[in-house]
């Protein structure tokens, strides 16, 4: 009795289940379909897998490689579209699409696609492809399908082909323009001229200081200080120049030990000793000389200067020699 009854359970719990797989198929249909039945001979159409189903389930779709059948090639897999349906947003329709080709003519049975859910294993429909020949007269010549299409080919189609090319010309004629522009408005140097330095002989250039020192005027200004050692600069410098000695922070003892061995006349000896004594005494001992005084330094320093004075001496061409030799 008991196993009579375990029985009837079972007998009823396969029953359900197979009703429930059964409503639950119910709500998923899945379809095929071309585009086009009909095609000529390496023509191509799409093959539509469709699955309405709704939102939350999922189904696998036939995974479709290179071919349908021997004769049918698949060229290349589009994207899943998804579209919600208008009236119940719990229902979507689920399409993928193939685009097929065929180059043999013929008419082709396409079996029924198999699509898994998480329940059972569905079937869509077979769809059927003809392929036509193509008709050939062969009583005709061969010609042409379509005469060939003259295109018009503008300078803005080469201007685009060739804008590089352009460009670049157009870079290099800048580049030159620019350098020829450069060139002609640089600043030019001017030639060189070889700096040209004129000896002054130092007696001309001592007599033109003393000379510039006297129409300063400095002793009649009361300056008699800055007069007398400018007067004793003037010769110092002229002495060096002269006499190739160094004068510069020397006293005047040590100035007359340099010159003790050059031919030099006593009275200049004097004149140079009494312009150099009397700048010390101004310089050092403050003293205050009298105007005569003063104006006969300055007559002594020239008369110093120009009784020292380097001669030239011109020579006798005809004994030999080519220029001035000093004296």
């Amino acid at each position: 009795m008991k196993q009579q009854k375990l029985k009837y359970i079972l007998i009823f719990l396969i029953v359900l289940t197979g009703f429930i797989q059964t409503a639950a198929a119910q709500d998923i249909q899945v379809s095929a379909r071309l585009d086009q039945g009909a095609i000529k001979l390496g023509d191509q159409t799409k093959l539509r897998l469709i699955v309405h189903q709704p939102v939350k389930e999922h189904v696998n779709f036939p995974q479709l490689t290179d071919t349908l059948t021997s004769k049918i090639q698949i060229i290349g897999p589009g994207k899943l579209d998804t579209v919600l349906d208008q009236n119940d947003h719990k229902q979507a329709t689920v399409t993928q699409t193939y685009t097929i080709t065929s180059f043999d003519a013929g008419s082709y049975n396409v079996p029924s696609f198999k699509f898994g859910s998480k329940d059972s294993v569905l079937l869509s429909n077979d769809v059927n492809l003809l392929v036509q020949a193509v008709k050939v007269d062969t009583t005709k010549a061969i010609y042409d399908i379509k005469q060939p299409f003259a295109v018009s080919y503008t300078f803005m189609d080469w201007l685009k082909d060739n804008w590089v090319w352009v460009v670049m010309g157009l870079a290099i004629i800048l580049a030159v323009i620019g350098v020829i522009y450069y060139l002609k408005k640089r600043p030019k140097k001017e030639p060189a001229v070889a700096e040209v330095k004129v000896l002054i002989p130092p007696h001309v250039a001592a007599l033109n200081k003393l000379k510039e020192l006297r129409d300063k005027k400095l002793w009649q200004q009361g300056e008699v200080k800055a007069y007398h050692s400018e007067l004793s600069d003037v010769i110092r410098e002229y002495l060096e120049k002269r006499y190739v000695i160094k004068t510069q922070e020397k006293t005047t003892d040590e100035i007359f030990a340099s010159l003790k061995y050059l031919d030099i006349a006593d009275e200049s000896r004097n004149m140079l000793r009494q312009i150099l004594m009397l700048a010390d005494l101004v310089k050092f001992a403050k003293e205050k000389p009298l105007p005569a005084e003063n104006e006969q330094n300055m007559e002594k320093a020239v008369a110093f200067v120009s009784q020292t004075q380097q001669v030239i001496a011109p020579k006798n061409l005809m004994e030999g020699g080519s220029g001035n030799e000093p004296v």
